[in-house]
């Protein structure tokens, strides 16, 4: 069976998985298929899971918040922030969202601390303005 190798890059650590079958992922116009000896091909992976396959082993499944494929003489190429992988749909769903509910808490953080920065800025704007 021809297989191709998946490399996976995140931000603390990557590794290579050798003899991947098939590989499922979804960018903004859906989801897609990769087999071996694809075309090359490049895209941006959304928010969510992707799945592959391994010539010996069932589908691994993996938590990205968002990545870039790279597909190229039959290595296909993840980099991505951070990613997770387990065999188990169910902990790489709640992985999934946990880290949804954190970056969203983080973004409504920053969000606030925009707002204070702006209207600081907008206070001290008047007071300069009036001296």
């Amino acid at each position: 069976m021809n297989s191709f190798q998946l490399v996976l890059r995140g931000s603390s650590h990557s590794q290579n998985i050798n003899s991947v079958t098939s590989f499922v992922g979804e960018d903004s116009s859906g989801s897609f298929g990769i087999e071996a000896d694809h075309a090359r091909m490049m895209t941006s992976l959304v928010f969510g899971l992707a799945r592959f396959k391994t010539e010996t082993g069932p589908w691994q499944y993996l938590a990205l918040p968002g990545a870039i494929l790279y597909f190229v003489d039959n290595k296909l190429i993840l980099n991505t922030r951070r990613y997770f992988m387990s065999v188990n749909y169910e902990d790489i769903t709640r992985a999934l969202l946990d880290t949804l509910a954190k970056e969203e808490e983080e973004l409504a953080t920053m969000k606030h601390n925009l707002r204070n920065i702006e209207a600081h800025i907008l206070k001290r704007m008047l007071e300069m303005s009036k001296s």
